[in-house]
């Protein structure tokens, strides 16, 4: 088992295989088009995780880098899980300088809950205090796919 390597360098980073897996594999942004995902990575602090040097994961976070922070699209690729890659790349992005001494830092998870507690997120103390607008079918609907 090879260690992950985690870079901040959106030059590294595979962009095919990150659109791939996030509009065909991901639960929150299936279908999502390319030029969404290129947008994404544009206004973000992103990481790449690499095994012998090709991408095998991927997190990052949209943050102004003093008071707050969202993490998003985090995964590891299927063959590469149970080995400790996401522990590794969370333990990146908790460690990045740009990312600390904030006030808020928060995320949406349908089934890591586990793994992000161990990196001290817990539910929101006062989840009546947030709001949010949420369109989960926009990439499909966009597409046309049922």
């Amino acid at each position: 088992m090879s260690a992950l390597q985690v870079s901040t360098d959106k030059d590294r980073l595979d962009i095919g295989l990150i659109h791939r897996f996030l509009a065909t594999e991901a639960y929150w942004c299936r279908g999502i088009p390319r030029g969404t995902v290129e947008r994404a990575i544009a206004g973000s602090l992103c990481f790449g995780g690499y095994v012998d040097g090709r991408q095998v994961a991927f997190a990052r976070v949209v943050t102004d880098g003093a008071t707050f922070a969202y993490l998003a699209d985090v995964f590891v690729l299927p063959g590469h899980r149970g080995q400790g890659h996401s522990k590794a790349l969370m333990a990146e992005v908790m460690a990045h300088p740009q990312l600390q001494g904030l006030r808020r830092f928060s995320l949406a998870t349908g089934d890591a809950h586990g793994l992000y507690a161990g990196f001290g997120f817990t539910a929101p103390a006062r989840p009546q205090n947030l709001m949010e607008k949420l369109d989960q079918d926009i990439y499909t609907r966009a597409s046309g796919q049922p």
